[in-house]
């Protein structure tokens, strides 16, 4: 990672996978654990590379994802007050705002499959033009990314119409031309054929496709249908 003119701390949350991606039908919970660790990887390799990022924090309190991804080069914290996604992420980003204070610090969404080097040193050049920014999802009611300059609060607002409930809260949303790969979190299986479409990261391709978790069941409809010779 080299340190940009402005560069940025990013914050990884992630849930502990037995209970991850409850919304994926169809696949057992270790299925859908191993999807999830698989993304989260993605995720983390796409920062590490990036230009524009100084350092990879993941929050968690999954022993498999803090090894994990601590051998890929995160630096990884505990979840120390277990009281939901936004006390976490105000935690760690006032823990980062410490330690790397010239910094700005970006919240990004760990299933995000599509997201690469690139795209994200698009998005957070763009964030340094605002206090705080947010990207939405691709159906525009969630948030995929939210930033704040260094010495700015993050101020998380995750929930319900989350992308809404951060620019009340003074956020901008960024321009979104080019961020699709940025824009499509996965959580039903809709989601996920429609990532393997767009192009996913290698441990995310690994674990989904060709090669499907439990069967065929991964695989978009019409890959279904020619192994099944219909």
């Amino acid at each position: 990672m080299v340190a940009a003119e402005t560069s940025w701390v990013v914050v990884v949350p992630i849930k502990e996978l037995r209970v991850a991606k409850s919304r994926l039908a169809g696949v057992t919970d270790s299925e859908r654990g191993d999807l999830a660790m698989a993304m989260a990887m993605d995720v983390v390799s796409a920062a590490i590379t990036a230009q524009a990022v100084a350092a990879v924090v993941v929050v968690t309190n999954d022993l498999r994802a803090a090894a994990e991804l601590g051998e890929l080069g995160a630096r990884v914290v505990a979840d120390v007050t277990d009281s939901g996604l936004n006390d976490a992420l105000a935690g760690a980003a006032r823990a980062a705002g410490v330690l790397w204070p010239r910094s700005g610090v970006c919240a990004l969404s760990s299933d995000l499959p599509c997201v690469d080097a690139a795209t994200l040193d698009v998005a957070l050049g763009r964030a340094a033009a605002h206090q705080r920014g947010v990207v939405p999802d691709r159906r525009g009611d969630g948030t995929t990314m939210l930033t704040a300059r260094a010495g700015t609060d993050l101020a998380p607002r995750y929930g319900v119409a989350s992308r809404s409930e951060h620019m009340k809260a003074g956020a901008e949303q960024l321009d979104t031309t080019g961020l699709d790969r940025l824009r499509l979190d996965v959580d039903t299986r809709d989601d996920l054929v429609a990532a393997l479409a767009l192009g996913v990261g290698s441990h995310t391709a690994q674990c989904a496709a060709p090669a499907p978790i439990g069967g065929a069941i991964m695989l978009p409809t019409r890959a279904r249908g020619r192994e099944s010779g219909r």
